[in-house]
């Protein structure tokens, strides 16, 4: 099992701009300081060596003063290559979102965005390429874990089969890719009528408390395997008063019966983009534990549960602060007030239907996408779908806990305030189809 995470802002974007320029100015101001203790060091130094008892102070001096600038020289070095960096990335988000602009006829906005391309290619002239191929390169190099490990499935058999299985893969992505249906736009809504289903209590506790980790909460999400329960929703009492709910919904179960919300059937009609019985009853889940058009949800899902949790933060009638996505097949262009977390990993082929997911980065400041190879070995169990299996994204979720990337500082913050919380009462539904 690999641990390595590429943390990304979403597609090519791997750092946040804004706090690549917050470096640079850093390092900045620490050259500055450099600088003038470099000339402190001087000034000694031209006294010590103006009295012969002190000339090897001096040249103590001089060698501290020789060691300062070139500090001074490197902090402002890194100063630059971090503002190039900065330039290359905001080119990058710039490019997608004039292309957003260009397909929703929004010609005013695409006219702001070539003059801040303009502007920002004329101080980084390289940002311009560099920004182009840092796409490109994400754009190829995105589906090569799935195709690594179907060619190397295919390999026992001869060279011939293993080409057959790294291409087959990669006809998958990007057939995924070409459909679009990976990548939700923020206008984008479910059609076709309100699905009748039926959601029941399965169990009910005022004993509980806030999840404290991103793992705690995952571990949260029902498991398809492990009981009737679907949808978890916990209703948290603030010390003001006001009240905030947490929604917790699982992936498909594969059955036979018709009965079963959350089968293969609705996960196909939310991937096609229509109304679902698993979307219906998550919203009739929020109803029934009290929750009310307007009011405050974190939504934490899984699969197809993460599939229903997107759409709900685009189209629902609540205020959907919070969308946590734990191997999703869609990646949904949630809007500013919506701080949005993907984990996914590059051998699951769920996933990996968000073909690579926006070219921009989507949800609140802070937002970002978790990569991991879950399963690096390649082998006849991977039908069975490892990579994709809840358990390995909540050890993902694990891993985020413990990381000390500063971009898990909103999700921690979000524990932290659920964590004040008087009370939380939480209940359990099922859910079927009449």
């Amino acid at each position: 099992m690999s641990d390595d995470l590429d943390i990304r802002g979403g597609g090519a974007i791997a750092v946040d701009t804004e706090t690549l320029r917050s470096a640079a100015a850093g390092f900045v101001a620490l050259g500055a300081e450099l600088a003038e203790l470099a000339g402190l060091a001087a000034s000694v130094q031209s006294t010590l060596l103006s009295e012969r008892r002190a000339w090897d102070a001096g040249t103590s001096a001089f060698a501290l003063y020789r060691s300062l600038t070139e500090s001074d020289d490197f902090a402002q070095s890194v100063a630059g290559r971090l503002r190039q960096a900065a330039a290359v990335y905001e080119m990058a988000e710039l490019n997608a979102a004039h292309a957003a602009a260009i397909f929703a006829g929004d010609l005013d906005t695409a006219a702001r965005i070539d003059r801040r391309r303009a502007q920002l290619g004329e101080t980084f002239p390289s940002a311009v390429w560099d920004a182009w191929g840092a796409q490109f390169e994400y754009n190829l190099m995105w589906p090569s874990e799935l195709v690594r490990q179907a060619t190397e499935l295919g390999e026992p058999w001869g060279e011939v089969p293993g080409v057959i299985g790294g291409a087959l893969a990669y006809g998958f992505a990007r057939s995924a890719q070409a459909l679009g249906r990976g990548t939700i736009d923020r206008g984008e809504r479910l059609t076709g009528d309100p699905v009748d289903v039926r959601v029941r209590q399965i169990s009910a506790s005022r004993d509980v408390g806030a999840p404290a980790t991103l793992a705690g909460a995952a571990a949260r999400i029902p498991s398809v395997s492990a009981g009737d329960a679907r949808i978890r929703v916990e209703k948290y009492t603030m010390v003001d008063g006001s009240r905030q709910f947490a929604v917790y919904v699982a992936g498909t179960k594969l059955v036979a019966s018709r009965s079963e919300a959350f089968d293969a059937a609705s996960a196909g009609e939310l991937e096609v983009g229509r109304r679902s019985a698993s979307y219906e009853a998550t919203i009739e889940a929020l109803r029934e534990a009290g929750a009310e058009p307007g009011d405050v949800v974190h939504a934490f899902g899984h699969s197809q549960g993460a599939m229903v949790l997107g759409h709900l933060a685009l189209e629902g009638d609540f205020d959907t602060r919070t969308l946590i996505s734990l191997g999703s097949p869609i990646e949904a262009d949630v809007g500013p007030e919506t701080l949005s977390v993907s984990l996914r990993h590059t051998d699951d082929p769920l996933a990996m239907m968000t073909g690579g997911g926006h070219d921009h980065p989507v949800g609140a400041p802070g937002s970002f996408v978790a990569h991991r190879v879950a399963d690096p070995a390649s082998g006849l169990q991977d039908v069975a779908l490892p990579a994709h299996d809840a358990a390995a994204y909540t050890e993902t979720a694990r891993l985020l806990d413990a990381t000390p990337d500063p971009r898990m500082g909103a999700v921690r913050d979000l524990f932290d305030g659920l964590g004040d919380a008087v009370s939380v009462e939480a209940t359990e539904y099922g859910a079927e189809r009449p």
